[in-house]
């Protein structure tokens, strides 16, 4: 029988199993050929959800920081740096013997205003941004040399129709402030992985103008480890035959591919486009939040067939993959609880609110074992 279809029948036992626990993890079931990895918020690795750390712990070989590597929370202000809860994600995952990503340094969203700005609220001019780059770079990568192991150097560069994003850093430097940030990040750690990362690229146009910022960096002498696309998924969006195109088209770049923020949105569509960009807010509707109390077991197995037709393709790309990463560990995590709509009910995640796995984690392990007595 196909995988696939194994995976389809026997969904309906997953399901009726959802309390059992299973010795199968994901960082054993996949660690042997890609990293298996979750964005941490401070609960998490200061471990004052202890329950949560140990599902980290138990679960996963790799983390990211959701927010406190972001530019508005470690650098708030001109020459003051906050490296507190920094410091706590990355002894997180040293003291657990993680690989440990950064994310994100040069970004449109989350970067204050003065950064752009002179004192009388005017932009700057290119070489005082650069240099206002090149110390935050400096300064942050530096901190963690030898620690955190690969860097989200730029982050959402290129604008849906695959030209570069006019964000302030393109408008004040020119394009070649992506170069710039590549440059200045491999000189603060020459051994760190570095990374692009993006949403939408597996769209033609999106994926074009990626694929033309990483051969830009290429020619410019920039060795650039990896891609990372940014798994913000629907339940019919992208298709599998487009991640797997995507994967492809990366990859012959000579380059790894990583699944970086993947979550699979279960909820009605509030957007007038499809994108993935953070400053994007809509109006509350009840119609658009209807599972306040929970999922139906048909939407559960429907959550769960998606994860494994996902992985599926993860799976028969292992050799080009270096990471997959979810963008929360448990539902209440998520960002989408609050995009585009604040204060709607969630469950893009393998695991739920009370920290049991879902059956679309044992459908995820199923792809690789086909074990049937995997219990989620």
């Amino acid at each position: 029988m196909n995988p696939l279809k194994a995976i389809i029948t026997s969904i309906a036992v997953l399901s009726l199993a959802v309390n059992a626990f299973a010795q199968a993890t994901l960082k054993d079931t996949f660690g042997k050929y890609f990293l298996i990895g979750a964005a941490l918020n401070p609960s998490e690795f200061c471990e004052s959800n202890a329950a949560a750390a140990t599902l980290v712990k138990k679960q996963l070989n790799s983390i990211s920081p959701e927010n406190v590597l972001k530019w508005e929370a470690i650098h708030p202000l001109p020459g003051q740096f906050d490296f507190s809860l920094a410091d706590r994600y990355v002894q997180f995952g040293v003291t657990n013997h993680m690989f440990i990503v950064g994310h994100n340094l040069i970004w449109h969203s989350q970067t204050p205003d003065w950064v752009f700005q002179n004192a009388d609220s005017k932009p700057v001019d290119r070489d005082t941004l650069l240099a206002r780059m090149r110390e935050h770079i400096f300064t942050v990568v530096g901190r963690y040399k030898g620690k955190i192991n690969g860097w989200d150097v730029v982050n959402e560069a290129i604008s849906e129709n695959g030209q570069m994003r006019k964000s302030q850093w393109q408008q004040i430097i020119g394009d070649d402030f992506v170069v710039k940030a590549y440059q200045f990040a491999h000189e603060a750690d020459p051994d760190a992985q570095l990374y692009y990362n993006d949403y939408g690229l597996e769209s033609s146009s999106k994926q074009k103008g990626a694929i033309a910022l990483i051969e830009k960096l290429q020619a410019a002498g920039v060795k650039v480890a990896g891609v990372g696309l940014q798994g913000h998924y629907r339940m019919d969006r992208p298709t599998t035959d487009q991640i797997d195109r995507a994967i492809t088209a990366f990859s012959a770049l000579g380059i790894k591919v990583m699944i970086t923020e993947l979550d699979i949105n279960m909820l009605p569509s509030a957007m007038r486009n499809d994108t993935a960009d953070v400053s994007y807010n809509e109006a509350a509707r009840p119609d658009l939040n209807p599972y306040t109390n929970g999922l139906p077991d048909s939407v559960q197995q429907q959550l769960a067939l998606r994860y494994a037709s996902l992985f599926e393709v993860f799976w028969k790309h292992r050799t080009e993959i270096a990471r997959v990463t979810f963008w929360g560990l448990k539902d209440d995590d998520s960002w989408l609880n609050d995009w585009p709509i604040k204060g709607r009910t969630a469950y893009p995640l393998l695991f739920g609110r009370d920290l049991l796995p879902k059956p679309a984690f044992a459908a995820v392990l199923r792809v690789v074992t086909g074990d049937l007595a995997i219990k989620p």
